[in-house]
């Protein structure tokens, strides 16, 4: 599938999303090995995470009797919150189903949007199995957490932000679970400078789109060991290869120890609290599995808040 997404379309899909989600900052960090960085506080963002900036750029597009349908979706939880809150928003009955290794944290938080909450299955594609049953069962409006093209117009519109507000950028990391977000945002950062390197860092417990660009087809994996439950479908989607294996300069492999370390380093350092995907880029960094040229000018997506990394 060729990409013919726009700078347009991602400038739209901000103006369409701006008044109900934060411009959230950036702060520059020197991590323990001397590596400086500047990191997109996506955890300071409504609903936790940038999964609120997809799910709102597609249900807001909607009609009035789309909406009427209500929605459905599965989520590891941070695509479940930014569903939930956009149902919110638009008074629309939400369904939201989660695997079971969802943080209870983020179960409790879902249920304080919506009642409709179903923990079942064992990860993300086994919810998902149940959600679009539910789809075909009752009608409702099933939202993809990474397989949408409106999805990625909205994710993308983190990387118009951050290159902005830091527009001297020469590399941009980027965790990858189902490939929503670094699908818009390496589409949108290459757009406004195709120089720009783009780095993925997937879980080694569930390596999906590393495997599958590495095939150049997409991979199911026959497990998931990651405790990292946001990046962990087994399976990512044809759109979201298409985009990755084309854009994305290199993924970097990660094991749980090291997003856990690099979440605790956050916390004591800088007060951030993140999940344990959210510290992926910094563990890259931090354990030297990705060694940037010296001179070039980091740049690192804090994909979500959360406290799996003192689990």
């Amino acid at each position: 599938m060729q990409n013919t997404l726009t700078l347009e379309d991602f400038q739209t899909a901000a103006k369409h999303i701006a008044p109900y989600i934060r411009h959230t900052p950036v702060m520059d960090i020197t991590l323990e090995n001397s590596q400086k960085a500047v990191l997109k506080l996506e955890n300071l963002q409504i609903s936790g995470s940038f999964k609120i900036r997809g799910a709102l750029n597609t249900v807001l597009s909607l009609s009035k009797e789309q909406l009427e349908k209500g929605l459905v979706t599965a989520s590891g939880g941070n695509h479940g919150m930014g569903v939930a809150y956009a149902g919110s928003l638009t008074r629309t009955e939400t369904s939201i189903y989660l695997p079971e290794n969802t943080p209870l944290q983020k179960v409790k938080k879902l249920k304080s949007l919506t009642p409709d909450v179903i923990v079942s299955g064992a990860v993300w594609d086994d919810a998902n199995k149940l959600a679009l049953q539910a789809r075909d069962a009752g009608g409702k409006i099933y939202i993809h957490p990474f397989a949408d093209i409106s999805v990625i117009k909205g994710q993308g519109t983190v990387a118009l932000e951050m290159l902005k507000d830091a527009p001297d950028l020469d590399i941009l990391m980027v965790a990858i679970g189902g490939g929503g977000l670094i699908s818009g945002v390496a589409t949108a950062a290459k757009l406004i400078n195709p120089d720009i390197r783009i780095i993925g860092i997937e879980a080694e417990g569930a390596p999906t789109l590393y495997e599958s660009c590495k095939a150049n087809s997409l991979i199911t994996l026959d497990e998931i060991t990651t405790k990292a439950g946001t990046l962990a479908p087994r399976q990512s989607a044809q759109i979201n290869l298409d985009i990755i294996s084309s854009l994305v300069d290199d993924i970097v492999l990660i094991s749980d120890a090291e997003m856990k370390e690099a979440a605790r380093w956050l916390w004591n350092t800088a007060g951030i609290a993140t999940e344990l995907s959210a510290a992926a880029a910094i563990a890259a960094l931090q354990s030297k599995k990705f060694t940037p040229p010296s001179t070039a000018k980091i740049g690192v997506v804090i994909c979500g808040a959360g406290s799996d990394g003192f689990d």
